[in-house]
């Protein structure tokens, strides 16, 4: 069997497992022949080595829109690109937001997913950026616009995407179906074909797909590879666990679902060959988990509980929950690891959190958020009750204090949220915003009346470029440390997102785990005092090695003495090495 061979045989599985219910016009061995044709996969092209990693201690990304900084007469990607080029050369990768012409939700209602948004740039402003840093884009896969051709042409019955969405009839039972938000999921849409009501998981101006017909599958086919053209190397599949629906079930994580994203990854690999399929899944942690597959879809999970334990843990002063949960994560296997990230342009997640934090520690925790300027969106649960869905702050405010109230140590405890994600197994993301230190945008969220507004500050660049030529300023300190932090982890083989972790039990206040490169010469035992008072660190708990010469990364010191008890102040994180 020929390597094209092998491939479409694989593809006519996958096919057959998506479509075994639905009756459909195209053989499975026709719809494969389209595919590969698509992607133009040919005969003696690359053929993917199993559980390879596509990443490694040099990957950092950083998140943002592609408008987060805004200059004068320069196009805002351009003005995007120079920022990195001068402030951030210690990150290798970025993730533009969604750069396409849109009409709500900040750009995840995408109009035209084939155009880039002229309010930023256009297509050689992406490539541009791409030919310097790896390039993540969203792949809204599971909505798009009402505004859009496609969607038009449903309401006219003819054309391009007439057939693309989803509908359900209003006696259907539709009591199961697990939701991000409170408003009606049918949207009342008349069109030539009378009333039909089709399905939103989002919002009423966010239609989802119905990928029950191929077409809409070839369709993502195409935008995906026209992204690897143009210099797109890694995919965030947006939304992805509500892509296939079924009336009388939740809706979410159906098998369907899992199938699709492992013959999406199947078509990315055998086409690029460094190109990585990340699942966006803000769901509780189990069922994120099951993205991972078996290293055959999702390269990468977004880490979705590690923000509100996190947070949790600086604010409480206490490790209990955030350890019981790492102790419980499985090591990534090869071909997969972890996307790890602590603030985003959304807020934080309590989803991922259910069955990990007990009902009152949530709850304080988001009493805490609201006491320092946080807004609470909500989402309908089971049983029809409203219930609290995200947490909408900057990272910077949530940890200005402590559960106790806002304290001196708003800095040091910002910087210690990053640098134990940073140490941790995966690739960190960083939030723009994170990096600049950026405050709660209250302006901005009375001007869009949207809870998610506050996180989502616009910058005009030469404001901020003299306020981080200013040393004194907030947001010069908090770039100039988090700056050193990535670029002392892009240089330890430790820090592989694959390297070895084991958590350490140092008590409730010191949180702690153990790095080892995957050639084991290097260890680095990342500790962080997380709360607000000094504690002594016991160094011979940790039985470092005699024989060996130890260091901490952080703060560039010998430590001469391994069997002393080292004090460390209010959310003081060190990086304990064997290798300078």
């Amino acid at each position: 069997m020929t390597e094209i061979e092998s491939l479409k045989h694989k593809l006519i599985q996958q096919l057959g497992c998506i479509y075994k219910d639905v009756e459909l016009t195209q053989s499975y061995d026709e719809l494969a022949d389209v595919l590969v044709d698509i992607m133009r996969i040919t005969q003696g092209g690359f053929t993917p080595r199993p559980y390879s990693n596509h990443w490694s201690e040099k990957d950092v990304v950083v998140i943002t829109y592609g408008d987060s900084i805004i200059a004068a007469d320069q196009k805002p990607l351009a003005t995007l690109s120079d920022f990195m080029d001068t402030h951030l050369e210690c990150i290798n990768a970025v993730h533009i937001l969604p750069f396409f012409p849109f009409s709500s939700d900040d750009g995840f209602a995408v109009i035209d997913y084939s155009s880039v948004n002229d309010g930023l740039g256009d297509w050689s402003d992406i490539t541009a950026i791409a030919s310097k840093r790896r390039l993540m884009s969203d792949l809204v896969i599971n909505h798009c616009s009402s505004r859009s051709a496609w969607f038009q042409n449903f309401i006219k019955g003819e054309g391009i995407g007439h057939d693309y969405f989803f509908t359900a009839n209003v006696d259907d039972d539709l009591s199961q179906v697990v939701r991000p938000r409170t408003s009606a999921l049918l949207r009342p849409t008349h069109t030539s074909k009378g009333w039909q009501h089709v399905w939103c998981t989002f919002s009423h101006d966010q239609v989802d797909f119905d990928f029950r017909n191929p077409q809409v599958l070839i369709e993502f086919t195409r935008i995906i590879r026209q992204y690897l053209d143009a210099g797109v190397n890694i995919f965030r599949l947006d939304a992805v666990a509500f892509l296939w629906k079924i009336a009388g079930t939740k809706s979410i994580n159906l098998p369907q679902t899992h199938e699709v994203i492992r013959l999406l990854r199947t078509l990315i690999e055998h086409a690029q060959q460094d190109a990585v399929v990340i699942t966006e899944t803000n769901i509780p942690n189990t069922q994120n988990l099951t993205y991972f597959g078996n290293a055959n879809e999702a390269h990468c999970i977004y880490n979705f509980s590690l923000p509100p334990l996190l947070i949790n843990t600086l604010i409480t002063g206490s490790c209990l929950y955030l350890k019981r949960w790492q102790m419980s994560m499985p090591p990534a296997q090869d071909g997969t690891t972890y996307f790890n990230f602590i603030a985003s342009h959304d807020g934080v997640g309590l989803r991922p959190v259910e069955g990990i934090l007990e009902q009152d520690e949530i709850d304080s925790l988001v009493e805490t958020m609201v006491l320092f300027g946080g807004k609470i969106s909500s989402r309908t649960s089971e049983d029809g009750h409203k219930k609290p869905y995200e947490m909408n702050i900057a990272l910077i405010d949530a940890l200005q204090g402590t559960t106790k109230g806002k304290d001196q140590f708003g800095l040091a405890r910002f910087t210690c949220a990053h640098a134990i994600m940073l140490g941790l197994e995966g690739i960190p993301g960083i939030y723009i915003h994170s990096l600049l230190g950026t405050e709660n945008d209250y302006e901005k969220l009375a001007n869009t009346s949207h809870n998610r507004s506050i996180n989502r500050h616009r910058w005009d660049a030469e404001q901020l470029n003299g306020l981080l030529a200013d040393d004194n300023s907030t947001h010069a300190k908090v770039l100039a440390a988090l700056t050193k932090l990535i670029t002392i982890r892009t240089n330890q083989a430790a820090f592989n997102p694959n390297a070895t972790q084991f958590t350490l039990h140092l008590g409730l206040q010191l949180f702690g785990f153990w790095r080892q490169s995957r050639d084991r010469r290097q260890s680095i035992f990342c500790i962080s005092n997380i709360s607000d008072q000094p504690i002594d660190l016991p160094l011979a708990e940790l039985n470092l090695i005699g024989t060996e010469t130890w260091f901490d990364l952080i703060d560039g010191e010998v430590i001469h003495d391994i069997t002393a008890t080292q004090l460390l102040e209010p959310y003081q994180t060190v990086w304990i090495s064997n290798v300078p």
